[in-house]
């Protein structure tokens, strides 16, 4: 496939679908992206596309608007670690899915590119996760658990329908846009005199390269296979080291020991979790922190042909948004 003239967007309201939307008009392509509320309207028409309104579980109201399209980027869904409403995070990630790739088979769209996600590998700890990696069978969260059913939902209803079906599994999203979530441990070595920090594995990807891995799966991916996203591996000391170079102070935070990361944090985040639900303190983020995540991202590399921006080059850029936005405390 050549790289599309029309497309069809869910999800591009938020910090990937926004970038990727970015990223097609700028290229010429006429974009179509589902919305559900007047700000996600105005955001994707600043944007470049058409805003559809509409439903994300009306399978025949999205193949009306989707006719036409080259290709069909699903990337709306639930992404949280914490989720207050578990049910709710499965029906739009496991459900959704569904009836957006119905919804391409009744457009007679025949390519959907899927936003899984990194979450879903589900490799041991200390083992590095790739796309041939066998499912340990056990989830560290209930955002792990259902993107890793929504991606077997997904395969198997595009076997259903007849569609070519390319998944794009994103390790954790960092770039400017995002303050949220893991970002936020940068903020915090940032703004914090000594931080509390546990000394754990990240998998990152700058977003650009996300945005523009899931164009190069359009063009490139072969059906029925998963890509993973993800540029760099990094202990947290050594991205501490990284900001602090970049900030050009040293950096000390002080390091908690797994030991209590899991005989006090685990239960002290269960409490927080029922206090005060929307902290974004919950068990399963304890446990994803715990088991630490290194993916390697090569396949992609290999078959999209992507590069990815060095760690140094997306820390730099975030920290560089964080200043403009007001995120950074004076020292």
């Amino acid at each position: 496939m050549t790289e599309p003239s029309s497309a069809f967007l869910t999800g591009g309201s938020g910090l990937v679908g926004g970038h990727l939307l970015e990223r097609l008009t700028a290229s010429g392509t006429r974009v179509s992206a589902l919305v559900r509320s007047p700000s996600a309207q105005r955001k994707v028409a600043e944007r470049g596309a058409e805003p559809v309104p509409g439903d994300l579980f009306d399978a025949a109201g999205l193949a009306r608007s989707m006719r036409g399209a080259d290709v069909v980027f699903h990337v709306a869904g639930v992404n949280d670690t914490c989720p207050r409403d578990v049910a709710a995070m499965d029906r739009v990630n496991v459900e959704g899915t569904r009836a957006v790739i119905a919804a391409a088979a009744l457009a007679g769209v025949e390519r959907v590119v899927y936003t899984s996600s990194a979450a879903a590998i589900g490799e041991r700890k200390g083992e590095i996760g790739g796309e041939a990696t066998v499912h340990c069978g056990e989830y560290l969260s209930p955002y792990a658990r259902s993107k890793h059913i929504a991606e077997i939902a997904a395969f198997d209803q595009a076997s259903r329908c007849g569609i070519d079906l390319i998944a794009v599994s994103p390790s954790s999203v960092q770039g400017p846009g995002r303050a949220t979530g893991s970002a936020e441990i940068l903020l915090r070595v940032l703004n914090a005199r000594r931080p509390i920090l546990f000394d754990t594995f990240l998998s990152i990807v700058d977003i650009e390269d996300c945005a523009n891995g899931h164009i190069a799966a359009a063009i490139h991916g072969r059906p029925g296979e998963r890509y993973l996203l993800s540029g760099a591996s990094i202990s947290v000391p050594d991205a501490v080291a990284v900001a602090s170079g970049i900030v050009g102070r040293n950096l000390t935070p002080r390091w908690i020991s797994e030991r209590a990361m899991t005989g006090f944090g685990i239960p002290a985040a269960r409490v927080a979790s029922w206090v005060r639900p929307s902290s974004g303190i919950c068990p399963g983020l304890i446990r994803t922190l715990v088991h630490g995540h290194r993916f390697d991202g090569s396949k992609a590399e290999r078959g999209l042909s992507i590069a990815y921006h060095p760690i140094e080059d997306t820390f730099m850029r975030t920290i560089e948004w964080f200043r403009a936005q007001g995120l950074i405390k004076a020292n």
